[in-house]
């Protein structure tokens, strides 16, 4: 197999204020080339799922399996438990960031002197700071040939989380995945 290049970035947008704006996503995957991937009719889902923790299916990896398997299902696979063609595997994770360490650093002392001094700050640098925090979420999406115990086909999304989609993760990840499988060119048995 090729080694897989390219590997995905998206941006989901964060909601910090009422003036946030979404970037624009950008969504990378990449197979393996010299796959058969007209061999491939029917799927199921690896077991564990890298987002199952000790066994348990969360509202995240039910989200993620409704969402990959209406975007197989669309491409003509069958979902087949048990000696299927391909596994989907994927995994989650979300990690809070800081954006700015200038922005940050008024409210670790670097800024501290303007509080002390005769005079006020811009307004600007309080919002700022806010702004400068945010959720980053990955999404993986693995295909795996099953016979082969081979990876063919990998997206991965990274970006900014809203935090309504961190409350309610379904809808986001319903077009996070569509627009990652706009990416996946084969048709099952094609």
């Amino acid at each position: 197999m090729k080694p897989l290049k390219g590997l995905a970035v998206i941006f989901f947008g964060v909601a910090l204020g009422a003036c946030s704006k979404n970037p624009p996503p950008d969504i990378e995957a990449d197979f393996d080339h010299s796959a058969n991937f007209a061999s491939y009719k029917t799927f199921a889902y690896a077991s564990p799922l890298g987002t199952e923790v000790d066994g348990y299916a969360s509202e995240i990896t039910n989200a993620l399996k409704s969402a990959t398997r209406r975007e197989l299902e669309a491409r003509g696979y069958r979902y087949q438990e048990g000696d299927a063609d391909l596994l989907v595997n994927f995994s989650a994770l979300l990690t809070k960031k800081g954006q700015n360490p200038l922005a940050d650093a008024q409210h670790v002392g670097y800024y501290g002197y303007r509080k002390v001094a005769v005079y006020k700050e811009w307004p600007s640098y309080a919002y700022r700071a806010a702004e400068g925090r945010y959720t980053e979420g990955t999404i993986n999406i693995d295909l795996v040939d099953a016979e082969n115990k081979q990876l063919v086909w990998e997206a991965v999304a990274i970006g900014r989380v809203k935090d309504d989609g961190l409350a309610n993760p379904g809808p986001g990840i319903d077009k996070v995945v569509g627009e990652m499988f706009a990416l996946y060119t084969h048709r099952a048995g094609s």
